[in-house]
C-alpha cells in the first residue's frame, strides 16, 4: 500500500489513517445534530426516491459532515471543547488526510444517483472549506462565517435533500414553495449557530476567529436566537398555512415545546451567571432541539404521505 505522508517518524498510509483520535475528531454522532433540515426535506417532498435520499443521506452524513469536521479540526488546532466534543484529542496530520478520504467517498456515492448531486454536493465541500482553510477563512469574519453556515446547512441542505428525494436537480425545483422551505430552514440554522459557540468566545478569539457569538456576547447571543426563532416560526407558519394547514404549524409548536422551555431556562440560568453558557448546557440544548425537530418532521412526514 502507497504511503500517503511521512512526517518525522510518522508513518501514515491507509492502514494506520483512522486512529482512534481520527476517529474521534470525525465526530460521527455529531452528524445526528443536522439531521433536522434533510428530515424537514423529505417531509416536504410529495413522493420520495429512496434510493437518491438514501445515498445523498449517506454521502452527507457518513462522509462530507464527517470530513468538515476533521479539516476544521485540523485547521483550527483547538485544545477546548468543540462541537459534540468535550476533550477534543491532540490534532495530527492524519485528519488532513482522512478529511480528504471522506469528501472523495462522499461525492463518488452521489455519482451513483446521478453526477448532479456529486455537483451540488461539491458546492458544499467547497463551502467548508473556506470556512476552515487559512488562505480564505470565513470563519474569522462574524458576518461571513455566520451567513456561510445559514445558508449551506440550512437552505442548501434542505435543496439537497428535497432535491433528492423528488430526484429533480435542476432549475425547475426553484419554485416559490422550496424556496420559502429554503429560507425556513436558513433561519433556523442562522439562529442557532451563535448558541452553539457561546462557549468558544475565549479560544476563539484568541486564535483571531471574532464569531458573531463573540461580538454579541452571551445575553446577546440569547437574544438573537429567540428573536430568530421567532421569525423561523412566523415564516413556518405562512407556509403551512398557505401550502397545507394550520394543524401542522400547531404540531411544530407542540413538538419544539420542550426546545422553548429550557432555552428559556438556561437563559435565565446565564443570565445570573455567565459561567453557565458552557458546553454542557450548549449540548444539551443542541441534543433537545435536534431529538424535538425531528419528531416534530416525522409526523407532519406521516402526515404528507399517508
Amino acid at each position: 500500500m502507497p504511503e500517503i505522508l511521512k512526517n518525522n517518524n510518522d508513518n501514515i498510509s491507509l492502514f494506520n489513517l483512522f486512529d482512534r483520535d481520527t476517529i474521534l475528531h470525525l465526530r460521527l454522532p455529531f452528524s445526528f445534530f443536522l439531521l433536522p433540515v434533510f428530515w424537514f426535506g423529505l417531509s416536504q417532498a410529495e413522493s420520495i426516491h429512496w434510493t437518491n435520499t438514501i445515498v445523498v443521506f449517506i454521502a452527507l452524513h457518513i462522509f462530507i459532515y464527517p470530513g468538515s469536521n476533521v479539516y476544521n479540526s485540523y485547521m483550527d488546532k483547538d485544545t477546548g471543547s468543540i462541537g459534540g466534543l468535550k476533550a477534543p484529542p491532540p490534532v495530527t496530520k492524519r485528519l488532513y488526510y482522512a478529511s480528504i478520504l471522506f469528501d472523495t467517498a462522499g461525492l463518488a456515492l452521489c455519482c451513483i444517483a446521478n453526477w448532479r448531486f456529486a455537483a451540488i454536493m461539491s458546492v458544499y465541500v467547497i463551502f467548508s472549506k473556506a470556512y476552515s482553510w487559512t488562505g480564505i477563512r470565513l470563519k474569522k469574519n462574524a458576518l461571513a462565517s455566520w451567513g456561510a453556515v445559514t445558508v449551506f446547512q440550512g437552505g442548501y441542505t434542505f435543496l439537497m435533500a428535497h432535491m433528492a428525494a423528488v430526484d429533480q436537480p435542476d432549475i425547475s425545483w426553484f419554485t416559490p414553495k422550496n424556496m420559502e422551505c429554503m429560507l425556513f430552514a436558513s433561519v433556523i440554522i442562522g439562529g442557532s449557530y451563535p448558541l452553539t459557540q457561546i462557549y468558544q468566545h475565549k479560544e476563539d478569539s484568541e486564535r483571531g476567529d471574532y464569531t458573531l457569538s463573540y461580538r454579541l456576547g452571551v445575553i446577546g447571543t440569547f437574544l438573537f436566537t429567540a428573536v430568530s426563532f421567532t421569525v423561523a416560526a412566523g415564516i413556518l407558519m405562512h407556509y403551512m398555512t398557505t401550502y397545507y394547514t394550520l394543524s401542522q404549524f400547531l404540531i411544530f409548536n407542540l413538538c419544539l415545546a420542550p426546545v422553548i422551555i429550557y432555552f428559556l431556562r438556561w437563559f435565565m440560568a446565564a443570565y445570573k451567571n455567565k459561567d453557565l453558557a458552557d458546553f454542557e448546557h450548549a449540548m444539551m440544548m443542541t441534543k433537545i432541539s435536534a431529538c424535538c425537530m425531528i419528531l416534530c418532521f416525522s409526523v407532519i412526514m406521516y402526515l404528507n404521505h399517508k
